[in-house]
């Protein structure tokens, strides 16, 4: 049986750092992806890269900024992958896929998240930073690399996009209302 190697106090404060960053991980990669399976893929990379690069992090910075920002990079190279692999028509493919929920009310969580993967992704990566992962403007600003005015127009863009979508308001975006029992 080979030897344990035993980790460093360095290491094995950042291994624990790290661990608890992994359910916000996982939430903004189902908010970018809508895709449960893509989005565990998008988490364990970024894991890997983030303790491969565990030399480069600075101990009592933002650890959950600094791996925000590393799944969203590998996210967008993944995007830029499969763009060049294919020349499939996401939205027909999607649309092909999807099936309509049997339970009726007026609004659902599966309410938001179509609404959510229907806004444009600079959108919805803004309100998913900033609205649902809790960082500053200045933070999520930072995560996307735009400047914060820009952010803070994305996320009020996004805001307003989601509350006419889920109002019923957007129909170009092929949001349907439920009806109601």
């Amino acid at each position: 049986m080979p030897e344990r190697i035993k980790a460093s106090p360095a290491d094995e404060g950042f291994r624990l750092e790290l661990l608890s960053v992994l359910p916000h991980l996982r939430a903004f990669a189902r908010g970018l992806s809508g895709r449960p399976d893509f989005a565990d893929d998008l988490v364990q990379e970024a894991a890997i890269k983030a303790w491969t690069a565990r030399e480069r992090y600075q101990a009592g910075t933002n650890m959950r900024a600094w791996t925000f920002a590393i799944l969203r990079n590998h996210y967008l190279s993944e995007l830029r992958r499969s763009r060049r692999q294919t020349d499939l028509d996401e939205g027909v493919a999607e649309r092909m896929l999807v099936m309509e929920a049997d339970q009726e009310g007026p609004l659902h969580l599966g309410d938001m998240e179509v609404a959510l993967q229907k806004l444009a992704p600079e959108r919805r990566e803004a309100v998913l930073l900033v609205g649902a992962s809790g960082f500053s403007y200045e933070e999520a600003a930072e995560i996307a690399g735009c400047p914060i005015g820009t952010m803070k127009s994305r996320v009020a863009r996004a805001r307003a996009d989601l509350a006419r979508m889920l109002e019923g308001e957007l129909g170009a975006l092929d949001i349907k209302p439920r009806k109601t029992g």
